[in-house]
């Protein structure tokens, strides 16, 4: 069967450049990067190279990136490094679980919290952020770009927001990083998480950017790596192939390549939309980054869904992947107002490097009769249908 994977924010296809460059770190060059003889010196070269390509992609020194273990690490590095019991953290409604959880065990620990709302768009208003500030806030978290819809946030209005406070900013970027440019100088953020799997790279490796002079606790007691600020034996194999990721996204961005991505995701949305009756756009309207579309199908089930895309060979979610088989419907969908049922018949297709046109083409024959047949089984449906 002739499968299209359009799934690319839960995780991306390692692309064959970033699997050659990791494949030496694997075998011949195995070495411990702490390590001071050849060996160790050989690969400490390699994470040092690769630690110059993710500073160029986040616009920083290289000296302020962090490898971590991915984008779940590197959040709760950022924001329990950087509050402390008695402390108040501002974040959003619609962040990842990686952010709310960490927010929400600090909290247990003493921290005070409050989440802003967005608006039906999924966006966070700037002036919320201000208005929920208070003599002890020491930190505020708002995402990059949204996992399940792709909206991007005015991060660059919360950190002159931040900055004016003396309050520490911390922006995830998991879904960001590799599909728009990012400028840690333009946001004023003093920590910002990516995760390599999210941009062609694979599973199990990230990095934080911390902004210098930033006093960051960490979370794991050991050796003296990433500056103290990380103890743990790099992950060299893995730390190259981010180091890859992070040079190709760059090239990609100075052919327009996020620009054509951008071209072929609208292609898609309006070619739905234009098949398909009872069907929107969640965070429409608004700057997205530009592989992400999030449909509501009215009459559906989500999840039916899926599995009836699958079963044709296309692979598409209903949200985030660490999510899925949950029971409650995506609180990044309700936040924005959406009834529950709305939110369980969303679904999100994500677009990556490897996606043709004429996979977009074999998409939107499959969609619009996926939709139809559920359509037909689905009770609620018909009754509409005779009621109108």
């Amino acid at each position: 069967m002739f499968r299209i994977y359009l799934d690319n924010n839960a995780t991306t296809p390692v692309l064959p450049e970033v699997l050659e460059a990791m494949r030496p770190y694997f075998g011949e060059h195995f070495g411990n990067a702490s390590s001071i003889h050849h060996h160790g010196q050989e690969t400490r070269s390699a994470v040092e190279h690769a630690r110059d390509s993710v500073a160029s992609l986040l616009g920083c020194q290289s000296s302020e990136v962090v490898f971590t273990s991915g984008g779940t690490e590197g959040d709760n590095l950022a924001i329990a490094g950087l509050a402390s019991p008695g402390d108040h953290i501002i974040t959003s409604s619609i962040e990842h679980h990686a952010v709310l959880l960490t927010c929400k065990h600090l909290e247990e620990a003493g921290c005070e919290v409050t989440c802003v709302p967005v608006d039906v768009r999924g966006l966070v208003d700037p002036d919320d952020v201000r208005r929920a500030l208070r003599p002890n806030t020491k930190l505020i978290s708002i995402m990059l770009a949204n996992n399940e819809t792709g909206v991007l946030q005015p991060v660059e209005e919360i950190g002159k927001i931040a900055a004016e406070a003396d309050v520490y900013f911390h922006n995830d970027a998991v879904q960001a990083a590799g599909k728009v440019p990012i400028d840690v100088r333009r946001t004023h953020c003093d920590a910002l998480s990516i995760s390599s799997h999210k941009m062609h790279g694979p599973q199990g490796v990230g990095a934080l950017f911390v902004r210098k002079g930033t006093q960051l606790q960490p979370l794991f007691y050991g050796g003296r790596h990433e500056r103290s600020r990380r103890a743990g034996t790099e992950n060299v194999p893995g730390i190259v192939a981010l180091g890859k990721a992070a040079k190709m996204a760059m090239e990609g961005f100075a052919r327009g390549d996020d620009k054509k991505m951008s071209i072929l995701r609208d292609r898609l949305q309006q070619g739905i939309l234009a098949q398909v009756e009872d069907a929107s756009v969640n965070g429409e309207g608004v700057p997205r980054v530009p592989n992400t579309t999030n449909i509501v199908f009215d009459h559906i089930d989500g999840e039916s869904m899926v599995i009836s895309l699958d079963l044709k060979g296309l692979a598409v979610s209903t949200g985030a992947a660490c999510s899925s088989g949950a029971i409650e419907p995506s609180h990044v969908l309700t936040a924005m107002g959406l009834r529950p049922d709305q939110a369980r018949a969303s679904i999100r297709f994500s677009l990556g490097k490897q996606n043709t046109a004429e996979e977009i083409d074999l998409v939107l024959a499959l969609v619009p009769e996926t939709i139809a047949r559920l359509r037909e089984l689905s009770p609620a449906y018909r009754k509409e249908v005779i009621r109108s």
